[in-house]
């Protein structure tokens, strides 16, 4: 269902996007509604994309809207316009796991925020009024659904960027 949690040093990594906020039911329809306009933009603009498609969760809050960005990587900064703007994943430690199944969202995030908390790990978080603020976490979608169909078999990363004085090097 998942692998076990990690920590992981990333580099700053920029993308393309588009942000919205939705309910946690409406993913669905948005996740690839959203994707498809940004790959759209990317093709209009000659970019190939560095990566994974992503979803950034900005602000959680599961009983309303969640502020989500659907992106996709870029090898380097862009301008965007009204609809496509630029985003960076911002470089530090990562707390990360990968789930399969589409279904399993929910208790992959869930495994990794547990095994967080065991082990004392605090995310880089922000007070927010509409819910629990993020300063970089997300999910890449590793399997390419024209490759495979089955939603079953599909694999997602998911990433939480740790509190900065949990830098590289600190014995957590």
């Amino acid at each position: 269902m998942f692998t076990e949690p990690k920590l992981e040093d990333r580099s700053e990594q920029h993308y393309m996007g588009i942000r919205t906020q939705v309910p946690m039911t409406a993913l669905e329809n948005v996740i690839p509604q959203l994707l498809d306009k940004v790959y759209g933009w990317l093709e209009k603009q000659s970019v190939v994309p560095a990566g994974a498609p992503l979803m950034r969760y900005h602000v959680i809050d599961m009983a309303g809207k969640l502020d989500i960005e659907l992106g996709v990587p870029v090898a380097s900064a862009l301008s965007g316009d009204d609809n496509v703007a630029p985003g960076v994943l911002p470089a530090g430690r990562y707390g990360t796991l990968i789930y399969t199944g589409i279904t399993n969202g929910v208790q992959g995030n869930k495994a990794l925020l547990d095994w967080a908390a065991e082990q004392g790990i605090m995310w880089n978080t922000y007070a927010s009024d509409k819910g629990d603020g993020f300063g970089a976490r997300y999910e890449s979608y590793l399997t390419d659904p024209a490759d495979e169909p089955d939603q079953a078999k599909w694999e997602t990363e998911v990433a939480i960027r740790l509190a900065d004085d949990q830098a590289p090097g600190r014995q957590l």
